[in-house]
């Protein structure tokens, strides 16, 4: 696995495609992010509840014809409104349409708009957690085999034909975001990387901010070891924005945020591409030259390489 610190970025669904949106993507090329990721949610929290929210695949696809190197994915996708069957499709398509440039950052979604958008009563943390036991190994299995069966509790597929399958092979690697011992036994078994935004218990300090998170690196080394995995095999992103770290306000700030982390394992730190008025704002000047310069001296273009787990399947 590759051991250098990689940063990406994650540009949210809310560009006019003809408004500036294809030049947001090109962008984050030309600025040499490793991956572009954007959210899959049907709408989000205010301020963007009431505005502009495009779909993430539609989105990526766009993004795949519009640039040549960068990595895409979705950061992260669930099951609140999606079904393994037809997400593997979709996904097969985007990783051929972009040669191989995909990952796709899954999690088991919360109770926000998403979880009753299509009319059900938002599950509980314990159902999202098996629907999500048994929406990740049927996954796998559909970007990795022709032909597919499975008659689960919350899940089928018939005979369901995938061919010509991902470029990448054995499938387009999986980023599973978890925290909890289920989820993180499932990154364990299926991912090629973990994703973690922090504990949302314990976001005070910086420094309580960076020993939870060291916490969860452990719990996941665990889980890797329990079934027999090299926990270096898994690739550690952060996706940043959420911790009490001012990441943004300086070159010098971020350097010392990635190095902090870059300590505890991770491999990949993602910024959120800057939206004035809204969480997410930053000086665009400064989020650039953290993006040219303050990596400048690590590898950010190798792809995850989705190596064969040798785990048994759930």
């Amino acid at each position: 696995m590759e051991s250098s610190l990689r940063l990406s970025t994650v540009i949210l669904p809310i560009h006019r495609w003809h408004e500036g949106g294809r030049q947001v993507w090109r962008r984050a090329e030309e600025l040499g992010f490793r991956t572009a990721f954007t959210y899959d949610h049907l709408s989000w929290r205010v301020p963007f509840r009431d505005g502009p929210w495009f779909g993430a695949l539609p989105t990526l696809m766009a993004a795949a014809c519009a640039t040549d190197r960068i990595r895409l994915g979705t950061l992260v996708t669930s099951p609140n409104f999606r079904h393994p069957v037809t997400l593997a499709k979709e996904l097969i398509t985007l990783d051929d349409v972009s040669a191989g440039r995909v990952t796709v950052g899954i999690g088991a979604g919360g109770n926000g708009f998403d979880a009753t958008a299509l009319g059900q009563e938002a599950w509980s943390p314990r159902e999202r957690a098996d629907r999500f036991g048994e929406f990740v190994p049927l996954l796998d299995r559909l970007l990795s085999e022709d032909v597919v069966s499975h008659d689960g509790a919350f899940y089928s597929a018939d005979e369901v034909r995938n061919i010509p399958g991902c470029v990448q092979r054995p499938r387009l690697p999986l980023a599973i975001a978890a925290t909890g011992p289920r989820g993180l036994e499932l990154a364990a078994r299926h991912g090629q990387a973990w994703v973690t935004t922090g504990d949302p218990k314990r976001r005070e300090t910086p420094d309580q901010s960076f020993e939870a998170i060291g916490h969860q690196v452990k719990r996941l080394s665990a889980a890797c070891e329990q079934i027999g995995r090299d926990p270096g095999e898994v690739e550690k992103i952060l996706l940043t924005g959420f911790t009490p770290d001012r990441v943004l306000d300086s070159v010098d700030a971020f350097a010392d945020f990635a190095g902090t982390y870059a300590q505890l394992g991770f491999t990949e730190i993602v910024l959120h591409w800057p939206v004035q008025d809204s969480i997410f704002a930053a000086d665009e000047s400064v989020f650039e030259r953290i993006a040219t310069e303050s990596l400048v001296q690590l590898s950010r273009s190798e792809p995850i390489r989705a190596e064969p787990i040798r785990a048994e399947p759930i």
